[in-house]
């Protein structure tokens, strides 16, 4: 009986500690949560622009504007890239990215970032959905564009060929859709 008494303790014992650390892992997973939601927010500044966190460097304001949208329907997209890492559609690798309205056929957004060359990609989110969609054979069917309206035949331009220098005070673009 002292034997059964003694295992029990031990399995409550481990079970304990067990809780504890999922506990522990748990809280550490929600304050990095917070802590990503928080980071994710001082991205934009006061006016509801984004600015990518830079300490000790300036911010270059990068003025994107869109034309040749077919409709105004959903929203506009734009991601702004440092590097070809994720370029040009994934976005959690993007230095920047959001969404913004459409107004007579035009949009712009303005992103917060210190000089440098960066990769801009735009798309016509018609249905909101944060994506670029596409028909079964691959080809789009939403309007797409990319700084310096480089030729798009059956992929994406590369890094460089849609990169842009930005720099300070500021630096304007003007990207123009297409659909295909």
């Amino acid at each position: 009986m002292a034997g059964t008494r003694l295992a029990l303790d031990e399995a409550q014992s481990g079970l304990a500690r067990s809780m504890a650390r999922r506990a522990g892992v748990l809280t550490a997973t929600l304050m990095l949560a917070v802590c990503a939601v928080q980071a994710q927010q001082a991205w934009r500044d006061p006016s509801g622009n984004y600015a990518a966190p830079a300490p000790g460097r300036p911010l270059c304001t990068l003025k994107i504007h869109v034309t040749g949208f077919r409709n105004e329907k959903g929203q506009a997209g734009g991601a702004v890239y440092a590097s070809p890492e994720g370029w040009p559609e994934d976005t959690k690798l993007a230095a920047v990215h959001g969404g913004f309205s459409i107004a007579n056929g035009e949009a712009m957004e303005i992103f917060q970032l210190p000089a440098g060359r960066y990769g801009v990609v735009v798309i016509h989110d018609e249905n909101r959905n944060h994506k670029l969609d596409r028909n079964f054979l691959g080809i789009p069917k939403e309007g797409f564009g990319f700084a310096n309206n480089p030729h798009v035949a059956l992929s994406a331009p590369s890094f460089q060929t849609a990169s842009v220098e930005v720099g300070c005070p500021a630096t304007q673009i003007e990207i123009h859709l297409i659909y295909k």
